[in-house]
């Protein structure tokens, strides 16, 4: 039998269940996509009963197979979210997604109450964001249906409430709470003192440590089970595991999140206008992050560039940087001088590529390295956010754009002090997840090979 850890990595679109080793190499995987239901409202939301049906089952059927013994289990999923149960622990509304609407009336009573959004969105380190701001969805059940308020025991947030299902252990933990929830006061490193006033902090369970862990009998096998991660939190820690040396992680797909765990400098006004925010990782420090909307602005461009050029959608992933068309479009399409407005970074609508005339450019792979010139300038902008001030001399970059050559060798040019590499860990999430407990399950050392890296030279 394989000694493994099983981890239940709860996406918004894909629920996996993966089974890793002692050398944390994947043994087994196997994903579940669940359709959205509606709430009371008729907006989308987590098909909560299912959720819990397929962790049940799956779990049961691992302890059931002679191929592997388990022994020890933990969870990541997407944050944002709370589910509100019952002294039986049983959910009172449904898993209200994180997107629904905030209402305006009850936007400007807490924030009226509490000092206004500079004030609160500073010391929590959380950009204004509605039902993203999870310590807003306790404070909105409260005062919008104060029946299912009063039937709360407790309010957990989404990986505490997976964990929960299998070892019973109401807690909260930082990475969850510390995550643009404006919950956390990061001055005083403590719950922010509208909880208190509002008579909603007694919804919170203790709060544990993230690398927490309890004996639990599952089926009659008594193994540890951690308390679940915040999935961006999780991706982190194979890297603070691995390296030593400051870095910073840009995490690359629809959003690319700029994450800097050496930067414990406190968030400005400005950098909260510009969309940065502060997490807790594991380890309980602060991680300052910006985010861009880049992946998507990459994918709705690229199908602007197909329709164009009538070629594949795809065609992008065949384009060879080339140094040459790069210091020929810089001579003919300049990026403006000054400072970008506002809004720019702080609604992430667009990159300047929106703007450009297609007719102007002869070829797809000419249009295309300007587009990567216009996305990396904006990048520039939201990673130097995250950089100021601190000692880094490395950045990774994974997911999508760690694998494209005109965006990293665009990216190495842009930061010509630090080494830039795209970086490759397979099942970063669940893997941080597993690493975070591993203490509890594993005699062997820390794995020191579960990221390649590849490095990109400033050649411009």
């Amino acid at each position: 039998m394989t000694r493994v850890i099983a981890i239940f990595d709860v996406g918004k679109t894909n629920k996996k269940r993966l089974l890793f080793d002692e050398q944390y190499q994947v043994v087994d995987e196997q994903t579940e996509t669940f359709a959205e239901i509606s709430d009371e409202d008729g907006d989308p939301c987590e098909d909560l009963d299912r959720l819990i049906g397929w962790l049940r089952a799956s779990l049961a059927e691992v302890l059931a197979n002679p191929a592997y013994s388990v022994k020890a289990v933990n969870v990541t999923t997407y944050g944002a979210s709370f589910v509100h149960i019952n002294g039986e622990g049983q959910p009172v509304t449904p898993l209200y997604n994180y997107l629904k609407p905030f209402p305006e009336a009850l936007h400007r009573q807490f924030f009226d109450t509490y000092g206004g959004e500079t004030v609160v969105s500073r010391k929590t380190a959380s950009p204004i964001l509605g039902m993203l701001n999870s310590g807003l969805q306790v404070y909105r059940l409260k005062y919008e249906q104060p029946d299912k308020f009063a039937q709360v025991a407790y309010s957990l947030h989404l990986p505490q409430f997976v964990s929960f299902l299998i070892n019973k252990w109401p807690v909260s933990e930082l990475t969850s709470v510390g995550c643009h929830t404006m919950l956390w006061d990061f001055d005083q490193q403590q719950y922010h003192h509208w909880l208190t006033d509002e008579n909603v902090d007694g919804c919170l369970p203790q709060l544990v440590p993230s690398d927490s862990a309890i004996e639990t009998f599952v089926n009659s096998h008594l193994i540890p089970v951690g308390v679940g991660l915040h999935d961006s939190s999780a991706a982190l820690i194979p890297y603070l595991a691995s390296f030593q040396e400051p870095f910073v992680l840009l995490s690359t797909g629809t959003w690319c999140v700029s994450m800097n765990p050496f930067n414990a400098s406190p968030l400005t006004d400005e950098e909260l206008q510009y969309d940065c925010l502060c997490f807790l990782s594991y380890q309980g420090k602060p991680v300052k992050a910006s985010r861009l909307f880049a992946g998507y602005e990459h994918e709705w461009q690229t199908k602007r560039l197909a329709e164009h050029f009538r070629v594949s959608l795809d065609t992008y992933k065949s384009v060879a940087f080339e140094a040459d068309l790069i210091h020929a479009l810089r001579a003919r399409h300049t990026v403006p001088t000054g400072e970008y407005e506002p809004d720019r970074l702080s609604s992430m609508k667009g990159s300047l590529f929106s703007s450009r005339n297609l007719d102007q450019f002869t070829t797809y792979a000419e249009a295309y390295h300007q587009l990567m010139l216009d996305i990396v300038a904006q990048q520039l902008l939201s990673t130097e956010l995250v950089l100021a001030g601190s000692p880094v001399r490395q950045l990774f970059v994974d997911g999508g754009f760690g694998k494209n050559p005109v965006y990293m060798h665009l990216l190495a040019a842009a930061f010509p002090e630090i080494e830039v590499y795209a970086a490759s860990v397979a099942q970063a999430t669940s893997l941080g997840a597993a690493l975070a407990i591993h203490p509890h399950w594993n005699k062997h050392p820390l794995p020191t090979n579960c990221i390649s890296l590849k490095r990109f030279e400033n050649v411009l």
